[in-house]
C-alpha cells in the first residue's frame, strides 16, 4: 500500500508560520500587541447594539436598571430577521413546484423532514409524530441563528450579532416552548386532568400521609414547570455568547489559520444546542399530554405482575 507523502502538511504549517511572521513584522512598528487589551477589545457587550431606536427621548444611556424596557430594533433581531427570511425562501422555493420525481432542492428538504420524523419518533414514539414540524423548526433556526457569526461574521460587524447570543432572544424562544407545552398539556387533558397531574389528591383515598405526599411532590413538579424556560434560555445563551468571546480571543492572539480548528468548534456547539432545545420542546411537550393514569400504568406495568408466574409462563413457552 503506498504511504502517503506528508509534504503538503508541513508546506500548509510553513505557510501559517511564514503568515505569522509577515502579521508580526507589521505589527511591530504599532508595539506588539497587548493580550489584555486584546481580550478586553473583543469581549461583546451583554445588551445588543441597537441598530434603529424607535424611541430616542426614552433611551437613558447611564440607567441604573440592568433591565431596560427600550422599543428598538437591535442587531440580535436584525440578524434573526435574516435567518428567518432565508428560511422561508428556501421553504418556499422547494415546495412551490414539488413533483413525484423531485429535484435536488425538493429532494434534500424531504430528505431533511424524514430525518426529524425519524428522529422524533425515537424520541417520543407516535405520539411524537404531530410535532415533527415544530421540532424541525426550531432546531434549524436555532442551528442558523447560532452560525450566524460564522456565516455572516456577525461578531465583527456591529449591526449583526448572532441571536442567540442575546438572553431576550432566548427567553422569547423558551416562552413559546412554554406556552405551547401548556396549550398542548390543557388541550389533550382538559384543564382538570392537566392540573390533576400536579394536585393528585387521590392519595388520600390509601391514607392522609399519603395524600400529603402526593400534593407536595406534585406542588414541587409545578413550580419546576416555571424553571424550565430559565434553564432553557440561560443554556443556550450562556453557551452562545461565550463560544462567541472565545472565538473572538482566539482569531485576535493567534493569527491566521490556527483559530480554523475553534470556528469548527463553534460551529458543533450551535448545532448541538439546537439540537438540545429542540429535543427538549418536543420531550416537554410529551411529557404534557401524557396523563397521570398513564405514567401510573406504566410504572405498574411489570411491578403488578406476580414473579411467580414468570417460570410456569417460561416451562409453557419452552414446551411449546
Amino acid at each position: 500500500m503506498p504511504v502517503r507523502s506528508r509534504r503538503p502538511l508541513w508546506i500548509a504549517a510553513a505557510a501559517v508560520v511564514v503568515v505569522d511572521a509577515i502579521a508580526l513584522l507589521l505589527a511591530m512598528p504599532k508595539g506588539f500587541p497587548n493580550p489584555k487589551v486584546t481580550i478586553l477589545q473583543n469581549l461583546e457587550p451583554v445588551p445588543p447594539n441597537i441598530v434603529w431606536n424607535l424611541a430616542p427621548a426614552a433611551h437613558t444611556a447611564n440607567s441604573p436598571l440592568v433591565v431596560e424596557f427600550q422599543p428598538s430594533i437591535t442587531s440580535s433581531i436584525l440578524a434573526s430577521w435574516l435567518v428567518i427570511v432565508a428560511l422561508l425562501i428556501v421553504s418556499l422555493i422547494a415546495t412551490r413546484r414539488m413533483t413525484l420525481v423531485p429535484g435536488m432542492l425538493q429532494n434534500i428538504v424531504e430528505w431533511m423532514y424524514e430525518q426529524f420524523a425519524n428522529f422524533a419518533d425515537g424520541l417520543g414514539g407516535p405520539a411524537a409524530r404531530p410535532y415533527v414540524s415544530l421540532f424541525s423548526a426550531f432546531f434549524l433556526f436555532i442551528m442558523f441563528a447560532n452560525w450566524t457569526d460564522l456565516i455572516l461574521f456577525g461578531d465583527k460587524i456591529s449591526a449583526l450579532r448572532t441571536p442567540t447570543s442575546d438572553l431576550n432572544i432566548t427567553i422569547g424562544l423558551a416562552l413559546v416552548t412554554f406556552v405551547i407545552t401548556h396549550v398542548e398539556g390543557v388541550r389533550h387533558l382538559g384543564v382538570r386532568g392537566y392540573l390533576g397531574k400536579f394536585f393528585n389528591l387521590g392519595g388520600f383515598h390509601r391514607s392522609i400521609a399519603d395524600g400529603f405526599i402526593d400534593l407536595y411532590v406534585g406542588l414541587i413538579e409545578f413550580l419546576l414547570e416555571f424553571f424550565k424556560p430559565v434553564t432553557l434560555s440561560f443554556r443556550l445563551f450562556g453557551n452562545l455568547y461565550g463560544g462567541g468571546i472565545m472565538l473572538g480571543v482566539f482569531t485576535a492572539l493567534i493569527i491566521a489559520f490556527v483559530p480554523v480548528p475553534f470556528v469548527a468548534l463553534e460551529g458543533f456547539i450551535g448545532f448541538i444546542q439546537a439540537l438540545i432545545f429542540a429535543s427538549l420542546t418536543l420531550m416537554y411537550i410529551l411529557t404534557a399530554i401524557e396523563g397521570h393514569h398513564e405514567e401510573e400504568s406504566k410504572g405498574g406495568e411489570f411491578a403488578g405482575e406476580p414473579e411467580g408466574n414468570v417460570l410456569p409462563a417460561l416451562g409453557s413457552e419452552a414446551g411449546q
